[in-house]
């Protein structure tokens, strides 16, 4: 009796030790993660590094941010390096830094283009060159996005960068001493407008 007394309080003590330990790993999954490292792909970074951190105060709401992508796009007879840097801060509707979220901010489009193939002529004399010059976009971004939570996270976001954006580029090419002034369209950037740039990307990572 002594025997079977002394197991049922060890079964006991272990399944309560267990169920212990499991409600403290759950506690633990719903802490906030405050740091996040990852990429994002989509428009208008294409494809860009991502870092955020939820800061300690006004219960975990606010995550500043910062993106940052570098790609080239050679369209027709047009080569183009573009950087994209964005940063801002988002704000989440829950404390856990994870879920439905508001963001805003600051967004940089800094592109050199490169116009190969254009002609030259003076004095009946015609020949090929190419010309390069720069085209800076700088918008308001305002988005909003969802990101799940966990160590290995996922996010959406959409929305829309606000801004003037000029239709075409103006430029002087030289070549061999002749020189001419030429006019052309910007190359055609998914989700680009005259009035601003569609937001719409994927993302994933890790928070801790």
């Amino acid at each position: 009796m002594k025997k079977n007394i002394t197991l049922i309080i060890i079964l006991f003590t272990s399944l309560a030790f267990a169920q212990n330990e499991k409600i403290d790993s759950l506690k633990t999954d719903s802490r906030s993660k405050f740091i996040s490292v990852g990429a994002k792909i989509g428009i208008p970074n294409l494809a860009s590094i991502n870092g955020e951190i939820t800061l300690p105060i006004l219960d975990n709401h606010f995550a500043p941010f910062i993106d940052y992508g570098t790609f080239n796009l050679d369209i027709d007879d047009t080569q183009s390096n573009i950087n994209y840097t964005e940063y801002g801060v988002n704000l989440y509707f829950s404390n856990k830094s994870k879920g439905l979220y508001a963001g805003a901010g600051l967004a940089q489009l800094n592109s050199d283009f490169t116009f190969n193939n254009l002609t030259f002529e003076e004095n009946g004399v015609s020949q090929v060159g190419s010309a390069k010059t720069t085209l800076d976009l700088n918008t308001l971004n305002l988005k909003l996005g969802f990101k799940t939570g966990g160590t290995i996270y996922f996010r959406f976001e959409i929305g829309y960068g606000m801004g003037s954006i000029p239709d075409s580029i103006e430029f002087t090419a030289t070549s061999n001493g002749i020189t001419e002034s030429f006019s052309e369209e910007i190359p055609a950037i998914p989700g680009l407008s005259s009035d601003g740039i569609l937001i719409s990307n994927f993302g994933f990572g890790f928070s801790f």
